[in-house]
């Protein structure tokens, strides 16, 4: 139902990672680590976001596409002298194709202690469901 589309994104990540610290930049965007679970009669993902301010939280959703974006900034402050700077910054981003089976229009999203949840629920035609069997009685052959 969740499918998980480029096996390369890790090494993407990394790549701009490194290329950030050398360049001082955080303009694109990179990753969030996430996992996705099916529990009951809902799919659950849960995406790490510590540090970013919920206003800073984007949840779009166009046909069976899922794209969640977050913002993470550098310290607004004067007068700062940064010692350490190993959080990443900047925009965090991950696009989920979701199947037919979920109910797009029910989603609902948390955030607590820098966890974002969704909790899709399955659509109700996908939900299995008894059928009922009927039994014909066979008519008597008349000689």
């Amino acid at each position: 139902m969740l499918m998980r589309t480029d096996p390369f994104r890790e090494f993407d990540r990394l790549a701009q990672h490194l290329a950030a610290g050398a360049a001082g930049t955080w303009s694109k965007p990179a990753a969030m680590p996430m996992d996705a679970y099916r529990s009951g009669q809902e799919f659950v993902v849960s995406f790490d976001l510590p540090g970013v301010d919920p206003e800073a939280i984007e949840i779009d959703v166009e046909r069976n596409v899922l794209t969640v974006k977050a913002e993470r900034r550098p310290i607004a402050e004067k007068d700062v002298q940064v010692q350490v700077s190993e959080r990443p910054l900047g925009v965090f981003s991950r696009q989920l194709f979701l199947g037919d089976t979920l109910d797009t229009e029910r989603i609902s999203a948390d955030y607590d202690a820098g966890v974002l949840t969704l909790r899709i629920p399955v659509a109700e035609q996908a939900k299995p469901r008894r059928i009922a069997v009927r039994a014909d009685r066979p008519q008597e052959i008349q000689s």
